[in-house]
């Protein structure tokens, strides 16, 4: 009985050893932070015609956010182990979809697009430079200034799970 119990004791410190020993230094979140301790996120600068300071703001404050949710960084204001910068290329309205028989307008789409720079300073071949794009539709018949600030909100809340998963997540 007693062998029996050594056994199964290694088998548990084995299979403890195999889930949280492996490719990288994981969170309890799931984050890959490969030893870092902090980041630090420069602003978005918008330089898409359409993007006015505020959408830079929102978006580097829900960057911001998500990573000190989703992981257990801590944020300083320069320098990181980790580093985000970036700047907002694409803001634009498009439709979406037209009323059925009619050359009419039935929904619009705001797009944005996300340029962004990750340097890991621990782990340098970890750092990329891509462009993140995702959009939201809103109704053809309302103003986009009406609808604006809460199109932003949804659009950051996918871009930053975007980019969170492509920098710590290691998809």
């Amino acid at each position: 009985m007693s062998a029996l119990i050594q056994g199964v004791s290694r088998g548990l410190v084995v299979l403890w050893a195999a889930a949280f020993c492996g490719c990288g230094v994981y969170t309890p979140y799931g984050a890959q932070t490969a030893g870092a301790k902090t980041f630090s996120v420069d602003y978005f600068t918008p330089i898409a015609p359409l993007a006015g300071p505020e959408v830079g703001q929102q978006f580097t404050e829900a960057l911001k956010d998500l990573i000190q949710r989703q992981s257990t960084l801590r944020w300083v204001a320069d320098g990181g182990d980790i580093q985000y910068s970036g700047r907002i290329v694409g803001y634009e309205v498009s439709t979406s979809a037209v009323a059925g028989g009619q050359e009419v307008a039935s929904q619009n789409r705001l797009t944005m697009q996300v340029q962004v720079q990750y340097v890991h300073v621990l782990e340098q071949d970890l750092a990329f430079e891509r462009t993140f794009s995702r959009f939201a539709d809103f109704p053809a018949t309302s103003d986009l200034f009406d609808v604006e600030q809460e199109l932003v909100e949804e659009i950051n809340e996918q871009l930053t799970q975007e980019v969170f998963n492509a920098s710590l997540g290691n998809w």
